[in-house]
């Protein structure tokens, strides 16, 4: 079992920055790729952002290409995402989740874990 924890959620303005934080626990987190993904009122969940287990490869979604930055820290069993130039589009509950897979795969169904979320809201 893996347990993941978000944070750094808020009520930010349009143009504003806002970093997220995923920590895990219970498996040894390098052997784990990681993602993020988000979920808007009365939408379907959406691929957001996704590292590999050593954090060499990254994958964006089209729309927070340029914007959004996923890193992780092994040694800290933590993943971010530092979420720059934020629009009220971005406005979702972010989840964080891991992948026994060890790619950075954009597929829902190829992750295993996820947490509860974090909301971000971004006003106009």
């Amino acid at each position: 079992q893996v347990q993941l924890v978000e944070s750094g959620g808020g009520l930010v303005q349009a143009g504003d920055s806002l970093r997220l934080s995923c920590a895990a626990s219970g498996r040894t987190f390098s052997s784990l790729s990681m993602g993020w993904f988000r979920q808007a009122p009365g939408k379907e969940r959406e691929f957001v952002a996704a590292i590999s287990r050593s954090g060499i490869s990254t994958n964006y979604a089209d729309s927070v290409k340029g914007r959004f930055s996923m890193s992780r820290d092994n040694a800290k069993n933590t993943v971010y995402l530092q979420m720059n130039s934020l629009k009220p589009e971005d406005t979702a509950v972010y989840y964080c989740a891991a992948s026994l897979f060890g790619r950075a795969t954009m597929w829902r169904h190829e992750y295993d874990y996820w947490g509860q979320g974090t909301q971000v809201t971004v006003s106009s």
